[in-house]
């Protein structure tokens, strides 16, 4: 390929302007979706400040996005704040992390979103459609169902339940480590689009 012709279509891919369509669920609210549409030159702290906005938590508690594979088993580690780890997972900072640099446009990449550190809690995320054609100066909630789980968990609280063996806390918690992949996909994320693709909202559903 002559080097223009190469010149010409990096210059052309660069100028291709594009939205990431993000759907949030919750394994502890069945009736709670977000959609977030962002630049995917915004950073991940961008996208947790948009996290935080839509769902209505309070800012200054620690959180992580973790980069998953197709069975959401973590891969990356994006931190908000820069931390010592021995871990073998890649770590990354929010605030220096373009979106577009960890998410694969042709996967349907799936995230983790730790708001909770004490019990691990978490959202899923799955990247639903890459619009083209379209930018935004800042990222926005385009749909909103259910309220949040709440941010916290009094710890007293969550072991007396533990230990009682609440139905509210059993395997599918997100303090427990062995949540059904298959389950998430298969109750959440599977015939999603024809919930968010619907006519179902209207304007007191969107922020």
């Amino acid at each position: 390929m002559p080097q223009s012709v190469a010149l010409l279509l990096v210059n052309l891919n660069k100028s291709i302007i594009m939205v990431y369509r993000f759907t949030i669920i919750s394994d502890e609210v069945d009736n709670f979706l977000r959609e977030i549409q962002i630049d995917p030159d915004a950073t991940f702290l961008d996208f947790h400040n948009a996290i935080i906005k839509a769902v209505g938590f309070k800012e200054g508690e620690l959180a992580s996005f973790f980069v998953c594979d197709d069975e959401w088993n973590k891969d990356i580690e994006v931190t908000l704040e820069e931390m010592d780890t021995d871990s073998d997972t890649d770590s990354y900072i929010m605030s220096k992390t373009l979106i577009g640099k960890l998410v694969d446009e042709d996967s349907y990449q799936k995230l983790i979103y730790v708001f909770d550190y004490m019990t691990d809690r978490c959202f899923f995320i799955k990247l639903m459609e890459v619009i083209t054609g379209k930018d935004l100066d800042a990222p926005v909630c385009t749909k909103s169902r259910g309220e949040a789980p709440a941010q916290t968990m009094d710890f007293d609280e969550m072991e007396k339940k533990l230990t009682a063996g609440s139905d509210d806390l059993g395997e599918d918690f997100y303090g427990d480590q062995g949540y059904n992949s298959d389950e998430i996909d298969a109750e959440g994320y599977e015939g999603l689009d024809g919930i968010i693709g619907g006519d179902s909202y209207d304007g007191s559903d969107i922020y």
